[in-house]
Parts: structure tokens; C-alpha cells; sequence
């Protein structure tokens, strides 16, 4: 059986996290990540293997957050489903702000070494396949097509909305407590037929 592990890997990504949002993408080397999570940079590289798997791990983690809240969603209507899909990105914001500060304000290709490699791209496309196919089922469902155009009104409805608000928001000290309602309402417009 396996010691326990001294540094646990929430633990080191959540100082991962807190430094790139306190002084930026450049400012997270391995040697400052180390320090702020008391992990020797041995174990850094050898959970990670380099400064763009710690980074790349952070990132990940946040959007496997917001994901799952996203995907686990519902309503009594399809329509209701799509809505609580997009206030989905509020809940989490509410409830995991760095996270979300942190998928909002730094892209992949700013966070790390050179352009995200193609394991990322893929880790990324598998992550965001179910999400993509819910919407197509929504779509399906809501308009009774799933065509690019209808795509298009989906994502700028349930993506593209809930994003810009919480954006507008995201160093705010607290979110507005009217967002949730009339992010709502307005996915609601958005999806009317």
C-alpha cells in the first residue's frame, strides 16, 4: 500500500490557480509554484512532468467543474433545460469564483509554454463532446433541427449569454443577486419559437 500523499494535487493546483490570477501567466514557474504550495518542485515534476502540466491541469480542473455542473442541469421542458444549462455558469461562478475567473480571463494558448500540444486539444475535444451533443439534443428537442444555423442560436443562447455575464462580473466581490433571473429570462427570449 502506497504512503499517503504529503501534497495533495487540489491543494497544488489551487495554488496554481491563485497565483496565475494574482500576478499572471508568466509569474507561475515551477520554483513560485512550489513555494506557494509548499510541494518540493520534485513532486511537481513528477506529477505533472513540466510547468505547462501544472497549468494545464489547473485549467482543466476548473472547466471539469463548470462541465459538470452544466451537464447535470435539468428541467421539465427542454426549454427549461437549456435555460438551467446556461444559469448553470452562474451557480458555478457563484460557487467556485476562481475557477471561473480563470476559465473566463485566461485562454490555454496564454496560460502556457508555446501553443497548447495536440494531448490538450484532445483532452479538450473529449471533455467538451458531451456538452456539445446535450445542446444538439436540446436543439433537436427545442427546434426540431440541429443544423449550424440552429446550432448557432443554441450556443449564442446557452454558451455565448451566460459567458458575457459572468465575464462582466467575474472580479466583481460578489455577483449581483439578480443575475440567475434575468440570465433566464433572456435564454428564454433567446430560445422562443
Amino acid at each position: 500500500m502506497a504512503p499517503p500523499r504529503k501534497h495533495e494535487t487540489d491543494a497544488i493546483l489551487d495554488a496554481t490557480r491563485a497565483l496565475v490570477l494574482a500576478e499572471g501567466p508568466r509569474a507561475a514557474s515551477v520554483a513560485a509554484i512550489a513555494k506557494v504550495s509548499g510541494a518540493p518542485a520534485g513532486t511537481l515534476y513528477h506529477r505533472f512532468g513540466n510547468r505547462n502540466g501544472v497549468l494545464t491541469a489547473a485549467w482543466l480542473r476548473a472547466l471539469e467543474r463548470f462541465q459538470t455542473r452544466a451537464m447535470a442541469a435539468t428541467g421539465d421542458s427542454p426549454l427549461e433545460a437549456a435555460v438551467a444549462m446556461g444559469v448553470a455558469a452562474v451557480g458555478f461562478a457563484r460557487s467556485v469564483p476562481e475557477d471561473a475567473r480563470l476559465l473566463l480571463t485566461i485562454r490555454p494558448s496564454d496560460l502556457l509554454d508555446g501553443a497548447p500540444d495536440a494531448e490538450f486539444a484532445a483532452t479538450l475535444a473529449a471533455m467538451n463532446a458531451p456538452l456539445i451533443e446535450r445542446l444538439r439534443e436540446l436543439a433537436r428537442e427545442i427546434f426540431g433541427d440541429d443544423d449550424a444555423r440552429t446550432m448557432d442560436a443554441m450556443s449564442r443562447a446557452v454558451v455565448d449569454l451566460p459567458y458575457a455575464m459572468v465575464r462582466r462580473h467575474a472580479n466583481d466581490a460578489e455577483l449581483p443577486a439578480w443575475m440567475e433571473e434575468d440570465l433566464a429570462d433572456a435564454i428564454r427570449k433567446l430560445l422562443a419559437v
